[in-house]
């Protein structure tokens, strides 16, 4: 968290030096209200390319005066349209003014959920080289894999049939032409992606596999048969794992408050449903969907976190 701080602060520093820069040698004082471009009655200020440069991840000084840049640009195609949506009265048409409403609802709705989640904890020293220990694929032990990928779109009652025809030894071909045989749909792929980079469910099995092995997993509605073509070990040593795995362990407990709060205010609220509505199958699964709005998944926060180590 305090490297996200530091970075903001530094992109905002970049930022405000640039447009100084792109003001010219006038000797006038800028105006206080730090105005970067002037749009027929309208402007677009520092404090908005600001806000768009802080969900950036440019990091290195000349990307983020490009990126700057850029952001001004559409800031300043953005005002426009704005302006010509004012003048035909865009914003009193009943389509505008729902979708407006909707992202109004959407914007409260993730500000009060961030607001809860921002009270989790950080994770102690103890929990993070725990962590380390628990997952040496991701860390001490990670690799980087070529692998040969068949999705097969069947449901889970095909898999028995699949690991009895897999119990042979067999390859990636002859088992393409075994499910062409069978009449079931597939695709067939090649990647080569680091362990951080696969769900992390998989992760563990896909570890185990040398090279040349082939492995059977479950992929949502699909049978992911992989085959480890090569593999090349690239682990990472703790000091630089710390970081990406306390954001992560700080990732899972935002998670875990906001959820919590939304099942607390399903269980003391009134909710009466209505018409075809009335008594919904499953309104805890609609509970479940929303709450993790408030912070990023947690392997992405792993995939992102190593990805400058690759």
């Amino acid at each position: 968290m305090a490297h996200q701080a530091g970075r903001t602060f530094a992109l905002s520093i970049i930022v405000a030096a640039m447009l100084a820069a792109c003001g010219g040698g006038s000797d006038e004082k800028k105006p206080a209200t730090q105005v970067a471009a002037k749009v027929n009655s309208g402007e677009v200020s520092v404090h908005q390319i600001n806000q768009v440069m802080q969900r950036s991840s440019v990091s290195d000084p000349e990307q983020a005066r490009i990126a700057t840049r850029q952001v001004l640009e559409r800031l300043i195609d953005q005002e426009l349209l704005v302006q010509q949506a004012l003048e035909k009265k865009l914003d009193r048409d009943p389509k505008t003014l729902q979708a407006i409403e909707a992202a109004r609802r959407e914007v409260l709705s993730r500000a009060y959920l961030e607001q809860v989640s921002s009270a989790a904890p950080k994770p102690g020293d103890t929990e993070v080289k725990e962590y380390y220990a628990q997952h040496p694929e991701l860390f001490a032990e990670r690799r980087i894999f070529s692998l040969r990928e068949i999705a097969i779109q069947a449901g889970a009652d095909f898999l028995p049939k699949l690991q009895q025809y897999m119990a042979e030894p067999r390859n990636m071909q002859q088992l393409a032409d075994w499910l062409r045989g069978e009449n079931v749909k597939f695709n067939a792929n090649a990647v080569t992606k680091p362990a951080e980079q696969l769900p992390l469910e998989m992760v563990k099995n896909i570890h185990q596999l040398k090279d040349g092995q082939i492995g059977i997993v479950r992929s949502g509605n699909s049978i992911l048969v992989l085959e480890v073509a090569a593999s090349r070990s690239a682990p990472v040593d703790e000091k630089a794992a710390q970081p990406v795995i306390e954001q992560f362990l700080l990732n899972q407990r935002k998670t875990e408050l906001a959820k919590a709060e939304l099942k607390n205010l399903r269980t003391t609220g009134k909710i009466e449903y209505l018409g075809e509505f009335t008594a919904p199958e499953s309104s805890g699964a609609v509970a479940e969907s929303a709450a993790p709005a408030a912070a990023p998944a947690g392997d992405a926060a792993v995939d992102k976190g190593l990805s400058g180590l690759k």
